[in-house]
C-alpha cells in the first residue's frame, strides 16, 4: 500500500509544466515584491529583501516540484533545510508577513495550483494596500517624548508651560537634568498633542523662546524613534 501511494502522479513533472509554474511564481513573486514596495513605510528599506521576495517565491516552487509526491525527497529535504542557519534578525513585522506570503503562493504555484496563485496574491496585495492607504494600523492618539534643552530661568518655564497646555492635552515630566556647568537645563516629556498636525507648529512656537536652543519631538513608529 505504501508502494502503491508512492507511485501516485499527484504533481506535474513535465518540462513545460515546471517552466508555466515557474513563470507564474515570478510574476506573483514581482507582484508581492511591488505591494511591498508600494507600503512599506519603517526605517529600514532594503533593496535585497525586495528582491529577495521575488526568488524566494520561485525556490519556493522549486522546493515543491522537487519533492512531488516522494516522502523520502520530502524527509531528505527537511534534513538538509535544518543545516541552515538564518542569522539575520527580521526587524519589521511587516517583513516576516511579506515572507509567509512568498511561501505561501510559492508553494501554490509549485503544486499546479495556478488560479489560487494569481488570486491569492491580488487579493492579498489589494488588503495591504488598503490597510495602509487608510492608515489602518494607526493609533487614533499618539504619544510623543519632547526634548528640550535651555537657560532655566522663571519668564521662561512659565512661556513653555502654557504653550505646551496650548498644543497638548496631556504632559509629563518624564527626566531633568544639568547638562552644563551653568543653569543650563535638559528636560523630557511624555504629551498627547491636541492635533497631531500641530506638531511643527509647538515646535516653532518654542524655538522662537530666546533661552531655548534645541527641541526635538519623537514619536515611536516601526521601532524607531523618528523625529517629526
Amino acid at each position: 500500500m505504501f508502494i502503491d501511494f508512492q507511485s501516485l502522479d499527484l504533481f506535474p513533472t513535465t518540462v513545460s509544466e515546471v517552466i508555466f509554474n515557474l513563470i507564474i511564481s515570478l510574476i506573483c513573486g514581482l507582484l508581492i515584491s511591488f505591494t511591498y514596495r508600494l507600503t512599506y513605510r519603517g526605517p529600514n528599506y532594503s533593496t535585497t529583501f525586495v528582491n529577495s521576495l521575488v526568488l524566494l517565491t520561485m525556490i519556493t516552487s522549486i522546493v515543491l516540484l522537487v519533492i512531488g509526491n516522494n516522502l523520502a525527497r520530502a524527509f531528505g529535504l527537511v534534513g538538509a533545510m535544518s543545516i541552515i542557519r538564518f542569522r539575520t534578525a527580521v526587524r519589521d513585522t511587516m517583513d516576516i508577513i511579506f515572507i509567509f506570503f512568498s511561501l505561501s503562493i510559492g508553494m501554490a504555484s509549485g503544486v499546479g495550483l495556478t488560479m489560487i496563485s494569481i488570486v491569492g496574491t491580488l487579493i492579498i496585495s489589494i488588503v495591504i494596500l488598503g490597510l495602509v492607504s487608510f492608515n489602518w494600523g494607526y493609533p487614533r492618539r499618539r504619544d510623543y517624548l519632547l526634548q528640550i534643552s535651555y537657560n532655566a530661568n522663571m519668564d521662561t518655564e512659565i512661556v513653555m508651560s502654557t504653550l505646551l497646555s496650548k498644543f497638548c492635552k496631556k504632559v509629563k515630566l518624564v527626566n531633568l537634568k544639568n547638562i552644563g556647568y551653568g543653569e543650563e537645563l535638559e528636560a523630557f516629556y511624555h504629551v498627547m498633542l491636541k492635533d497631531n498636525t500641530k506638531g511643527d507648529k509647538l515646535l516653532k512656537e518654542l524655538n522662537d523662546l530666546d533661552d531655548v536652543y534645541n527641541i526635538n519631538l519623537y514619536f515611536d513608529e516601526d521601532d524607531a524613534n523618528a523625529p517629526t
